[in-house]
């Protein structure tokens, strides 16, 4: 397997210069972490049995599909992967409704959606309740042990290793996992771009929180309501209980932090509904949040994934630690230079509507005990912290270009 391993991060080093990718700079880079995860997640699922055929097929096609055909591959792969995990954690908790159909866990998801505005963190108010099932009284702790020993690995959460003070905790593997495996996926609250100005800080939104993350397609995914998750499965609507102008930022603040912290004028709802998903708050994967920047030196092991869940796959649901804020009504957005516009209506687009816009971390080598460095890539053209050292400048540049 390590001679397959060095043809594929060959490919991976000659496929990121292919001419065939676009013009435009935010888009190249697009399009070559896309051809990174479609080699990495492809080679994860060929297995430990695979060829060396299989793999020069897979490395072919990296070079010859289209974008587009590599995404959906993506999807497929860590779909793949979550699904696997996902059985065995109910396996784990509710091993009576996996071996009786008639237990299924989804039948807690036939409820009415709301549509529209129906969520604003902070707040919970008299409305419908969801049922939420019984499950083995198992601490968090206990469950990431016993998915240790399915999966070979677990996350642990400690203090990191990076030789700064502004470093705090860091994200570790306690384990082994191969290149191409899911290892963690990023909690929280999602935002479109429809719903910038209701996040907690707007419009400085990273003033007081370093948990935010962006997608390319220009969704935000807020991991600090879920924080460290929780110890039971329960009814989470996403407030967290954080108040945010209250809490000082990790690492140092300067005094224009503190100045938008003070001037923030977030949004928020003034009718206060109970809403809400029934997810697992003890899932051991739902710690991307806490992967720290490499430091100088040191190379990332892992990388950001796009990954669009399917709402159709309800008895997966609950081990995606993530809700939408504004609920799951459709809106089409343009984009404009660094804006965002509503475009006309919902119209139809069931499609938009069936899935969670998530991300989840990709290992881009064997990993073994250690801990996770994920590239943060900041924009070169906002003041960075004096221990950001750039993986790769130009990567940068593209991708915020």
């Amino acid at each position: 397997m390590a001679f397959l391993f060095n043809k594929f991060q060959e490919a991976v080093r000659t496929l990121a210069k292919n001419p065939m990718f676009a013009r435009d700079p935010r888009h190249l880079q697009f399009e070559a972490d896309v051809n990174r995860l479609f080699l990495y997640t492809s080679y994860y699922r060929l297995g430990e049995n695979a060829e060396e055929k299989d793999a020069e097929e897979i490395i072919d096609l990296a070079s010859k599909a289209s974008v587009g055909d590599q995404q959906k591959q993506v999807q497929e792969n860590v779909h793949y992967q979550l699904t696997h995990m996902c059985q065995a954690m109910d396996s784990i908790l509710r091993p009576d409704a996996t071996s009786d159909p008639s237990k299924d866990p989804s039948d807690r998801h036939h409820h009415s959606r709301r549509s529209g505005l129906s969520f604003a963190v902070g707040g919970a108010g008299s409305g419908n309740k969801q049922a939420v099932p019984a499950t083995r009284p198992l601490t968090r702790a206990e469950l990431s042990n016993k998915f240790k020993d399915q999966f070979g690995y677990t996350l642990d959460i400690r203090q990191s290793g990076i030789p700064h003070k502004d470093a705090g905790q860091g994200l570790f593997l306690s384990g082994e996992a191969n290149v191409g495996a899911i290892l963690a996926i990023y909690p929280g609250v999602i935002y479109s771009p429809a719903y910038y100005r209701y996040i907690p800080g707007y419009p400085r939104i990273d003033a007081c929180n370093n948990y935010l993350i962006t997608r390319y397609d220009g969704t935000i995914i807020d991991a600090k309501p879920w924080c460290f998750g929780g110890e039971t499965r329960e009814l989470w609507d996403g407030s967290g209980l954080v108040n945010y102008n209250a809490m000082s930022p990790k690492g140092s603040e300067s005094n224009s932090d503190r100045v938008w912290r003070m001037l923030s004028k977030p949004l928020e709802k003034s009718v206060r509904e109970n809403f809400g998903e029934v997810l697992e708050r003890r899932n051991p994967l739902a710690f991307g949040h806490f992967a720290n920047h490499p430091p100088q030196g040191s190379a990332p092991n892992v990388m950001i994934c796009p990954y669009d869940f399917p709402l159709t796959e309800k008895n997966m649901r609950v081990y995606i630690p993530n809700i939408t804020f504004g609920g799951e009504e459709p809106i089409t957005m343009k984009r404009f230079g660094s804006f965002y516009f509503k475009s006309g209506g919902s119209g139809n687009q069931v499609a938009d509507s069936q899935v969670l816009n998530t991300l989840v971390l990709v290992s881009t080598r064997s990993i073994c005990d250690e801990e996770l460095f994920l590239n943060y890539r900041y924009s070169n053209s906002k003041r960075r912290p004096e221990w950001y050292t750039p993986v790769d400048e130009e990567e940068d540049k593209r991708r915020w270009s």
